[in-house]
């Protein structure tokens, strides 16, 4: 059986259903950074910014695979 992809529609534009992960993980994320920030992410790692990559590609995975 196929997946049907239902696409958004912004102004008469179809935007592909991968887009709409990707905003929807960005908005995640900013919602969990000050979390994290009291939670000491950056003391934990060396590359801050690179566990925070870590963390917006794993949110992005699971967005799609769930839905």
């Amino acid at each position: 059986m196929a997946h049907t992809f239902r696409e958004l529609v912004v102004g008469g534009v179809l935007v592909a259903p991968f887009v709409t992960y990707l905003v929807a993980a960005l908005v995640v994320i900013i919602a969990l950074r000050p979390i994290l920030h009291v939670a000491g992410l950056a003391k934990m790692f060396s590359h801050a910014a690179i566990a925070q990559l870590s963390l917006y590609v794993t949110i992005l995975c699971l967005l799609m695979l769930l839905f």
